[in-house]
């Protein structure tokens, strides 16, 4: 079967090995690909980097043989597939022009395999919507086991923490919890985007044991995250509830009373921002390490990502269109050229930062339209009645804690936290489109 004459031509591939619209095989491979991608989430922060690396290969092979086994859909692109290809065409010249290529391909071939995840999940959805909460399911159990390992922390050994304490800040004596992930700013990371899910969950499952998975998540995931001590994680909670509570205000309230409708979102807007500051000023640990923010140079983490910043500054300003390549093999091999002495880095340490240094500033440019479009996608749904029209509202707060985290730092390029931003894209998506 051949793809119709109306389907995009980036889509007539699809189709191929189809012989009906819906015979056995094209069945059978949602439930093959819900059960991968359930694997994929359950494990994400339990596995190495292998078994990660065997499950997000599984299914960009998996999202091919969907493909070619099931005809196109015939609606257009959207906004968010439009731009993430735009950005994997920049990545691709990046990697033509880039002054390591070796390196900057495997890079490329690292982005690929997330696409490959996107797309999967992006099908899946768009075929079964239901099948959303059951990998929001397998997600928040991964994370549950996680928040409760880090905790569990807190009652082991002081000097396994104190690894993560540095004496030269002003935040000197905090010990930090990493749970599995071995980083408590990777852990935090991978954190911020679960707990607004685990929270619509809640709002949005039935039943005793669905409810009581979706608060337990919750609750442990928001004190294991501030016990991170991560102050980029603080700010990407914070970003992702107040967003998360705004959004789900604004949907309740368009049919209240038009002054109801007017007030009562900034009201509860400055009771939240009073008790923040309360929480800011009145809890001792939080006060210590909030004020090390604006402690400048004198806090030598403070430090540390003010010369690196710098440093990637020169990167762009040497390589403005098309950067050095994607990926942080590149990034290793051209850093050391430009890095101040003793301030070694594996990454940019801000996301923007980052994708101008391997894409240049059209690949800044890609990801702020892919920004802007999830936004988009998300702030419709606030009117619409479809079955992710929620779970959306959910995905689009994620994704603002993932942007307020990602401004001073590059964890979402790990594996751990860039496949929940995948799926919330893939959410987006499939809303938007339905």
């Amino acid at each position: 079967m051949t793809a119709s004459p109306t389907t995009s031509w980036l889509l007539r591939w699809q189709g191929l090995w189809a012989r009906s619209p819906q015979g056995p095989l094209q069945r059978r491979l949602t439930a093959i690909a819900g059960g991968l991608l359930l694997a994929l989430l359950l494990l994400l922060p339990l596995a190495d980097r292998g078994g990660l690396g065997l499950l997000i290969s599984a299914c960009g092979a998996l999202w091919l043989v969907w493909g070619l086994s099931d005809p196109p859909s015939h609606r257009p692109l959207g906004g968010i597939n439009t731009w993430i290809l735009a950005y994997l065409a920049l990545a691709v010249l990046a990697t033509g022009f880039s002054p390591v290529p070796a390196a900057a391909a495997k890079g490329l071939l690292k982005l690929l395999s997330y696409l490959g995840v996107y797309a999967l999940m992006r099908r899946l959805l768009e075929r079964a919507p239901a099948w959303w909460d059951r990998l929001v399911a397998a997600l928040l159990l991964g994370e549950l086991a996680t928040a409760v390992i880090g905790l569990r922390q807190l009652y082991g050994e002081a000097e396994q923490l104190a690894r993560w304490a540095d004496p030269n800040s002003v935040a000197d004596g905090t010990r930090r919890i990493y749970s599995t992930l071995e980083n408590p700013n990777l852990l935090a990371g991978y954190l911020v985007p679960i707990i607004p899910l685990a929270l619509v969950a809640l709002l949005r499952w039935r039943g005793l044991w669905p409810r009581l998975l979706a608060l337990a998540a919750a609750g442990f995931g928001m004190a294991a995250l501030l016990l991170t001590y991560s102050r980029g994680g603080w700010i990407g909670m914070v970003v992702a509830l107040g967003s998360l509570g705004l959004l789900l205000l604004l949907r309740q309230t368009r049919h209240l009373p038009p002054v109801l409708r007017r007030w009562l979102p900034p009201l509860i807007i400055a009771v939240t921002v009073l008790a923040l500051v309360l929480a800011a000023t009145q809890i001792d640990p939080l006060r210590v390490r909030l004020l090390s923010v604006f402690a400048g140079r004198e806090d030598s983490s403070n430090n540390f990502r003010i010369n690196v910043w710098m440093a990637a500054l020169s990167m762009v300003k040497d390589r403005p269109w098309l950067g050095i390549g994607p990926g942080n093999a590149a990034f290793n091999l051209i850093y050391p050229l430009y890095q101040q002495p003793r301030f070694t880095a594996l990454s940019a340490y801000s996301v923007p930062l980052e994708l101008a240094v391997e894409a240049g500033l059209p690949g800044l440019i890609a990801g702020l339209g892919l920004f802007i479009a999830s936004l988009r996608a998300g702030l419709k749904q606030l009117h619409r009645e479809q079955p992710l029209s929620v779970p959306a509202l959910a995905c689009l707060a994620a994704v603002l804690g993932l942007a307020g985290h990602g401004l001073v730092d590059t964890i979402f390029f790990r594996p751990e936290v860039q496949i929940s931003g995948w799926l919330l894209l893939a959410t987006l998506g499939a809303a938007d489109d339905a």
